[in-house]
């Protein structure tokens, strides 16, 4: 027996509808048709007639034709399994074409059905592999956005992580800064508790002497008076007698007691404009610098201190996520705060420091890369004993300084568009830039030396006091 395999497709369609045999049957003249199409065609024709030979029938109920039946499921199942060979689930025809208006393969009968007219067809195999083509491309594409996804996504785990990393730190941080302030209160009410225990016990115990010297000048009076009394109860001779002392007894020599001026405590003293006196004295360790380094933009190899004044760097780089204010390539850190107004100076000590930059840089200077100092900065740089200048319009160039740079004063005025860097110590002029500035001015510390660090020196200030203005007096009618 031929396996299904070698049975040709015709031999399992039916001769009515053309299309493999749906629950076939057998008729009287051995030919098999859909049962279906049996019953229609026999209703069409108003008698049973075997659709192929034309023969006659009289109530005959065809059997089943389950031979036949079982091989067309068989069929349907290996078609179904078939990988290379499909057919359409309208028409039972094979998929040869692709309509590329639709974009799904159709057969040759729905390639002349109005559901595609004036479509463009292509043969499935001529169009497959460049559609294939077409969509690894597309794939590629599909990859990278996924990886860059993936990509990015870690960057935000890596960016809450670090969120939280800050803000722990920076707790601790203000922890530790508000307990030496609280330590510096503690210690300040300690000093004024006992300055006022102080004044207190001195003036009790000049109270307690007053009151130890009246005491004795009270019984100095209270014996003359009972001498006294005693002497006018005597008798006549005797009161004579004695009159001459007790007339000195009688005599008062003693100074009306009184409590003295500025006996009692100086309340003022304490609690006078006590908060300003104690603001005041904290400038004792309160310091103000004009610039603090922002850490969210400083180079991995960068660290800074506490405060945010000190830079240095290190051969161990720190755990950041990939920000976008982040230098990635130079050594750099830009101040907190952009000026995009006014003037403001600072001062940034070098000193002992191998390998530095001091200046300035615009907000929308590219941070990332190599290209940063090419473009959109003004420095002074430091660098195998060499000190060299540089600005968006100018080249490096050499700078002639004699003795080594301790402290660099930059002085900015946004204004007028000018950058002067000059040595403090010694009212050295080194350089000025003159720019035309359309966005905010970040300072700008960059140092590759493991040493020692760049440090942003505080200034000096100082509290002052004015008198109040006086306001006008305007007199107001009342009512009567």
């Amino acid at each position: 027996m031929s396996s299904l395999c070698e049975i040709p497709e015709e031999d399992l369609q039916c001769p009515v509808c053309l299309d493999i045999f749906t629950h076939p049957v057998l008729l009287f003249c051995g030919h098999s048709v859909c049962k279906a199409c049996f019953q229609q065609f026999s209703s069409d024709r108003g008698v049973q007639e075997c659709p192929v030979c034309g023969k006659r029938f009289t109530g005959f109920l065809p059997p089943d034709n389950l031979a036949l039946r079982n091989m067309c499921e068989s069929f349907f199942r290996k078609r179904a399994s078939s990988s290379d060979v499909f057919f359409c689930d309208v028409h039972s025809e094979k998929l040869k074409l692709f309509c590329l208006d639709d974009k799904q393969p159709v057969c040759l009968v729905c390639r002349d059905s109005e559901k595609h007219l004036k479509h463009t067809f292509r043969p499935v195999d001529e169009v497959a592999p460049l559609l294939k083509e077409e969509l690894k491309t597309s794939l590629k594409h599909l990859q990278e956005k996924l990886e860059s996804f993936n990509e990015m996504k870690q960057s935000f785990d890596d960016t809450a992580q670090h969120i939280k990393t800050q803000a722990q730190q920076t707790v601790r941080r203000l922890q530790e800064e508000f307990e030496r302030l609280h330590q510096f209160l503690r210690d300040e009410e300690t000093h004024r508790i006992s300055a006022l225990i102080e004044e207190e016990n001195q003036k009790s115990r000049m109270m307690k002497e007053r009151i130890e010297q009246i005491d004795r000048e009270i019984e100095s009076l209270s014996s003359n008076v009972r001498t006294i009394k005693a002497g006018l109860d005597a008798a006549n001779m005797t009161f004579l007698q004695n009159f001459k002392f007790s007339e000195e007894r009688a005599r008062i020599t003693l100074q009306d007691p009184g409590i003295p001026t500025g006996a009692l405590m100086n309340v003022p003293e304490h609690l006078g404009n006590l908060r300003f006196k104690v603001w005041e004295k904290m400038q004792e360790i309160v310091h103000i610098t004009p610039v603090t380094l922002d850490p969210n933009t400083a180079y991995p190899l960068l660290f800074l201190s506490d405060d945010l004044t000190h830079v240095k760097s290190s051969a161990n780089a720190q755990q950041y996520p990939e920000n976008p204010e982040r230098f990635d390539y130079y050594h750099c850190v830009l101040g907190s705060e952009g000026f995009n107004s006014g003037k403001h100076c600072w001062h940034v000590e070098v000193e002992n420091n191998t390998c530095w930059s001091v200046g300035v840089t615009t907000a929308s200077t590219q941070r990332k890369g190599d290209v940063f100092f090419d473009t959109g900065v003004w420095r002074v740089r430091y660098m195998a004993g060499q000190y060299t200048s540089q600005s968006p319009l100018m080249a490096r160039t050499h700078l002639s300084v004699e003795e080594r740079l301790k402290v660099i004063r930059v002085k900015l005025d946004w204004d007028r568009g000018s950058i002067s860097f000059s040595d403090p110590l010694t009212n050295t002029h080194l350089i000025t830039f003159t720019s035309t500035f359309t966005e905010a001015v970040f300072p700008l510390l960059y140092s590759s030396c493991t040493d020692f660090p760049l440090r942003i020196l505080p200034v000096e200030f100082s509290i002052t006091t004015e008198e109040p203005k006086q306001q006008p007096y305007h007199p107001v009618a009342q009512d009567c």
